[in-house]
């Protein structure tokens, strides 16, 4: 039998103790626990939530892996073109953990509708286009629909759509610069297709999305040449070493370009959340041990007559610091058990009907994003129980300066 616990146990369901002054600490302690807690899975959930939203978004728009010429690594348009051979091709595709390989190219437009102007990315792609990673950022339409020869619909977004006061089914007029004469642009006539809003300034000033063969055309370029690959992972972590796995296999004109790298200025950003996160666990434990060690200095004072009696009949400091620390840990579980609680109620609320908004222009998004899985809730917990756990012994050495021969004196 555990006998510390079994003490701590009969301590708190003595009516006495219910009816001591150090009730109302202990009430304190609790909602300190429970707010501690759920500042944690709010910062946590909302952290994780954003970080993994604007990778998407990020991704969804790019893939994970960009393999195109040395010269274009440092471009955002496609300035020489590499060869389409059927030998790199399938080995992007049968790389293990790469889910979608895409043929793409970047070229510098101005769309022009009536007396309106506005400077694109024109990105050309070919069939292969994985249409439906942006299907949650279409506005209206449809995507351009391809066949045998090049088509004319794009899809543009919602944003450049307003300021060229065009909408979906409109036609507009596109500059291109000529390879071979700079003063006279390549013209083109597209039909816009759809419209897409990804919240996301980059791409939604800048994309527009067409059929690739525009592109070509236009730079004097074969039927098999084009700007780069997109290549997808099954996640951003797994990016990184099928990155490594590709490399060397690739023909020597060829880099791999990590999204990571590609926005670095973006994924640098989002890193921050969590040294922010770190931060509000480490002062929400800090306020929860503070508190806890208020309420076990009472406990213990309080207690005082019966630690003296038990040290008198041969008990160790060690056996009477466990019999505090165990109600300690009691009521920091009902603090947690609350506190998760309403963290949990905030996740479900927010996830379903996203009451918090944010500003799109400097978060990327409009509504506040949450996600938190079962292991990370688990760990949070047993985190911040064992560490508070560990921090309570400092307090409870007390027990170890009470001189039994004083506390009994006047008993």
């Amino acid at each position: 039998m555990n006998l510390p616990l079994f003490i701590a146990r009969r301590m708190r369901l003595n009516p006495n103790f219910k009816g001591s002054v150090s009730v109302q600490i202990i009430k304190i302690a609790k909602v300190a626990v429970a707010l501690g807690i759920t500042m944690i899975l709010i910062a946590v959930s909302t952290g994780k939530g954003l970080q993994e939203e604007i990778q998407s978004k990020t991704v969804a728009f790019n893939g994970h892996l960009i393999v195109a010429p040395f010269e274009n690594s440092e471009s955002m348009i496609s300035i020489l073109p590499i060869e389409n051979d059927t030998t790199t091709f399938q080995m992007l595709k049968n790389e293990p953990g790469v889910t979608h390989v895409q043929k793409v190219a970047l070229k510098g437009g101005l769309l022009k509708s009536g007396n309106q102007f506005e400077g694109v990315l024109y990105k050309g792609v070919s069939q292969d286009y994985q249409w439906q990673v942006l299907k949650k950022f279409l506005v209206s339409g449809n995507f351009p629909q391809f066949g045998e020869i090049a088509s004319n619909e794009i899809l543009v977004s919602e944003v450049i759509a307003q300021r060229l006061s065009v909408a979906e089914g409109d036609e507009v007029t596109a500059y291109f610069q000529n390879s071979q004469n700079q003063q006279l642009p390549n013209v083109r006539k597209f039909k816009i297709a759809g419209l897409f809003l990804s919240g996301f300034p980059d791409f939604d000033e800048n994309f527009v999305l067409g059929d690739l063969r525009h592109i070509q055309r236009i730079n004097k370029w074969k039927k098999d040449e084009i700007g780069s690959y997109e290549v997808f992972t099954r996640d951003l972590n797994t990016s990184f070493s099928v990155g490594s796995s590709i490399y060397p296999k690739l023909p020597s004109n060829l880099d791999v370009i990590e999204i990571t790298r590609q926005y670095a200025t973006i994924f640098q950003w989002i890193s921050l959340f969590d040294f922010n996160i770190l931060i509000i666990i480490i002062l929400m434990i800090v306020v929860g041990v503070i508190n806890m060690s208020s309420v076990l200095l009472v406990l213990i004072l309080e207690r005082s007559t019966m630690i003296g009696l038990f040290k008198s009949l041969g008990a160790g400091n060690l056996l009477i610091q466990k019999i505090f620390l165990y109600n300690g840990v009691g009521i920091m579980i009902k603090g947690l058990f609350w506190g998760n609680l309403i963290g949990m109620l905030f996740y479900l609320t927010q996830k379903h009907w996203g009451w918090i908004r944010l500003d799109p222009e400097t978060y990327y998004v409009d509504i506040a994003p949450v996600s938190i899985n079962f292991w990370d809730v688990l760990l949070l917990n047993f985190g911040f129980l064992v560490v508070s756990s560990l921090l309570l012994w400092i307090p409870s050495s007390i027990i170890s300066n009470i001189n039994p021969s004083r506390v009994l004196r006047f008993r």
